[in-house]
């Protein structure tokens, strides 16, 4: 049985990484999947990768003025949505004597501020009894050396579940959190987390001691879980958040 048979999802940040796992789970449970990011080319090649129940549509979570076209160009795909993840965002560290003013906006513009906005577009479009899920980070519970505004940064959006779960009660919307620890991903590398190599591999090596597990997670088993919060397994539950971190809480 397909669990998001008749669904339609729009997934923030779909073209790569864990958005993009998300998009092929949801499509193999029988969704139609919107997926959205900066990169056309990423976009148009992980459509063509997802096949034809896949659009996309090139759009920048730090850019307002983008953000503020997504609702008109949703509703020219199709008519209304049951699911959104809410997934785009990046992962840049420093420390606090380090940190520059363009770094902490550009953190915030993204990670928070767009997936605010983005909702604020997309929620016209959700029919009742939804599902919105939320994709924050392990970082919001545990404290990191150069991880202070991007931790922050995802312990904002973690308390959108919380305040948008009440808000959105009337039109029977759960909201939702996931909550990944390690997962490997285009987004782990150097060039993305904005340092060098040597950093990466003493922090890759240091994490993995962090897990119990004794590794990272793959984005398709995050995809599972958001893949879970979507379908009506999970109708009883809502403003909750699952950490997925191999224990790395603990």
């Amino acid at each position: 049985m397909k669990n998001l048979a008749g669904k339609t999802a729009v997934i923030t940040g779909g073209n790569s990484g864990i958005g993009l796992a998300t998009a092929h789970e949801f499509i193999a449970q029988g969704a139609k999947v919107i997926i959205t990011g900066r990169n056309e080319k990423a976009l148009n090649e992980a459509v063509a990768q997802l096949g034809d129940n896949a659009y996309a549509i090139a759009s920048d979570m730090g850019d307002m003025q983008q953000i503020r076209q997504l609702n008109q160009q949703v509703k020219a795909i199709v008519p209304g949505i049951d699911i959104i993840f809410v997934n785009a965002g990046i992962g840049k560290f420093n420390q606090l004597e380090s940190m520059t003013e363009e770094m902490f906006d550009e953190i915030m513009d993204i990670n928070f501020k767009g997936a605010y906005f983005s909702l604020q577009q997309l929620l016209p479009l959700v029919n009742n009894g939804g599902s919105i899920i939320i994709n924050a980070s392990i970082n919001a519970h545990i404290g990191m050396v150069g991880a202070s505004v991007y931790a922050a940064s995802k312990a904002a959006i973690l308390s959108l579940a919380k305040n948008l779960s009440a808000e959105l009660l009337p039109r029977k919307i759960r909201v939702n959190a996931i909550s990944p620890g390690p997962v490997g991903t285009p987004l782990h590398s150097s060039e993305k987390l904005g340092i060098n190599k040597e950093q990466l591999k003493s922090m890759d090596e240091d994490t993995v001691k962090q897990v119990p597990l004794g590794r990272y997670g793959t984005a398709e088993e995050i995809a599972k879980i958001v893949a879970f919060f979507a379908s009506d397994d999970s109708s009883f539950i809502l403003g909750a958040e699952l950490i997925a971190d191999g224990g790395m809480a603990l």
